[in-house]
């Protein structure tokens, strides 16, 4: 079964930085977009950003300028690197990919198991 193995996370002051990372496990050949969603106690889950495999980019307004996603698709990971984090940037962070191929077929709609961020002020 492909799962989405997230890492990085954890605790940071406000203005620090933290870095994500999430790859499919399994045997995987192609992948399409690669995304970051995030929850916040109490709201609805948010993109965060997307990046497509030819690396189109997009992001929410809310991070643009702060937050980068990048990929290697030799490396079949996604990454997001979190530079002037605030306070309101406190969530779990999820890893999606819209569609994969692997050794027993195509897959879509996957998520990760999630990975929190606090970020105190």
């Amino acid at each position: 079964q492909v799962q989405l193995v997230e890492s990085g996370g954890g605790l940071v002051q406000a203005g620090g930085s933290l870095s994500l990372s999430c790859k499919p496990s399994g045997i995987i050949f192609t992948i399409g977009v690669m995304g970051w969603y995030r929850q916040a106690p109490g709201k609805q889950r948010e993109l965060v950003a997307t990046i497509g495999s030819s690396l189109s980019t997009a992001y929410a307004d809310s991070v643009k300028g702060r937050f980068t996603i990048s990929r290697d698709n030799a490396k079949k990971t996604v990454y997001l690197q979190m530079d002037s984090l605030k306070p309101e940037d406190t969530a779990v962070y999820y890893c999606t990919v819209d569609r994969l191929t692997t050794n027993r077929g195509p897959l879509e709609d996957l998520w990760g198991q999630g990975t929190q961020v606090t970020v105190s002020a």
